[in-house]
């Protein structure tokens, strides 16, 4: 029989199976549910919820669910996303965190003092937000990143409750045509008046300004049509505008 330092050491067959790991419970360490979060079991898209199992059974230790909002319930400037990375957020059940296009977001975040701590493409990295609030207008993972219209609907009361709850909203960040119509329609705009464009800039009845963006994904960095410099100059206006 083998041994080391702390006595005898049993066969393997012998030790008694060991307590199978569990997903995790909290998107990351203190969250406080929302009401504008969707419950984790959400069963409003029934094509989102079969593709959640899907990822469920491939990645059981994986968040898999519904994606909650994140920042600074003081926010003045919400950034709203297209809907979380198979990888990303998906994975770590915090918005933007452990992909490519959340590398990008954070790091111009804290070039502009808008986040503390390091981030670390992780949920429990510690890392927190100064006056932002990322969501996105859609909250599960969808196949090939491309959700159906009647799950951007279906989805979208969250996102209305999201930023009805920040009572210092002047600014949204819409990263992507499908953030920016979920915007203007979450927040009383009309589509016609408030066409998308990289660097558009939206200022509604209700006195919340839209900003444009090109999405932060790998896909539009990797060809050039988004330049970390061109992401910075879109939050640079935002802070011009507060």
């Amino acid at each position: 029989m083998e041994s080391d330092n702390n006595g005898p050491l049993l066969h393997p067959a012998l030790h008694p199976a060991l307590p199978p790991a569990l997903p995790p419970t909290l998107p990351w360490p203190g969250y406080r549910p929302h009401p504008g979060d969707a419950p984790r079991d959400c069963p409003l898209c029934p094509r989102l919820v079969a593709f959640r199992a899907e990822s469920v059974a491939r990645n059981p230790l994986w968040w898999n669910a519904p994606v909650p909002g994140f920042g600074d319930p003081d926010a003045w400037l919400a950034v709203v996303g297209l809907a979380p990375g198979m990888k990303g957020a998906n994975r770590t059940g915090r918005p933007f965190t452990g992909d490519h296009a959340g590398t990008l977001l954070y790091q111009t975040l804290a070039k502009f003092g808008l986040s503390n701590g390091n981030y670390a493409a992780a949920s429990d990295d510690g890392v927190t937000l100064n006056g932002v609030f990322i969501t996105n207008a859609v909250r599960c993972v969808p196949p090939g990143n491309a959700p159906a219209s009647q799950e951007k609907h279906a989805c979208r009361p969250f996102l209305v409750t999201h930023l009805a709850s920040l009572p210092k909203l002047k600014i949204v960040i819409a990263l992507g045509g499908t953030a920016h119509q979920s915007a203007v329609k979450a927040l009383g705009g009309k589509l016609p008046k408030t066409p998308f464009g990289h660097g558009a800039i939206h200022p509604l009845h209700t006195g919340v300004t839209i900003i444009d963006s090109y999405h932060c994904s790998q896909l539009n960095t990797n060809t050039g049509r988004l330049t970390p410099a061109m992401f910075e100059t879109i939050f640079a206006t935002a802070l011009s505008l507060r």
